[in-house]
C-alpha cells in the first residue's frame, strides 16, 4: 500500500529502494507485451555471437523499475511523471538481481514538481542504469 503524501511532505534526500531479480519469465513476457523480439534478448545462439556473449534483458524492462520508484516517491494523493531519462551503462542478464534507488534531488514548489535521480546496480555493485525524472505532484487526491 502506498503512503499518502502531500507535496509539502516531500524533501530533498527522500529515497525509495527496490530490489528485483530479472528472470527468464520477465524477459519472455516483456518481449510478448512489447513485440520486441530482438535476438540479443530471446535467441541464445545469436546473443552468444554478439558483443555481449549471451542474452541480455531489454533495457526498457530494466529501466521500467524506475516507474515503480517514482510512484513510491510520489505516494498517493496523485502525481504524474513528466520526463524520464535513462542511460544504459552495462547489460543486465537473466538472473541478475537489480537494486534500484530513487532520490529526490530538487523541489520546484512553484510548479509542484520534483527531480528524482535513479541509480540501478547489479548484484556485483556495478551501475547498470542511471537516470533522472521530472515528476509533478497533484494538489488533491483524485476521486
Amino acid at each position: 500500500m502506498l503512503e499518502r503524501k502531500r507535496y509539502e511532505d516531500l524533501k530533498v534526500g527522500d529515497r525509495a529502494t527496490l530490489t528485483r531479480t530479472i528472470t527468464e519469465t520477465d524477459i519472455v513476457l516483456f518481449a510478448g507485451l512489447t513485440g520486441d523480439y530482438y535476438p540479443v534478448h530471446v535467441d541464445e545462439e545469436y546473443a552468444r555471437r554478439s558483443r555481449f556473449g549471451g542474452r541480455i534483458a531489454h533495457g526498457m524492462l530494466v529501466g521500467s523499475l524506475v516507474s515503480t520508484l517514482n510512484g513510491w516517491i510520489l505516494g498517493t494523493g496523485g502525481g504524474i511523471s513528466l520526463r524520464q531519462t535513462l542511460e544504459f551503462r552495462k547489460p543486465v542478464r537473466p538472473g541478475d538481481t537489480i537494486t534500484a534507488v530513487a532520490e529526490i534531488t530538487e523541489l520546484i514548489p512553484e510548479k509542484r514538481q520534483l527531480r528524482v535521480k535513479h541509480t540501478l546496480t547489479n548484484q556485483r555493485g556495478e551501475v547498470v542504469v542511471t537516470g533522472e525524472a521530472l515528476e509533478m505532484k497533484d494538489e488533491e487526491e483524485a476521486p
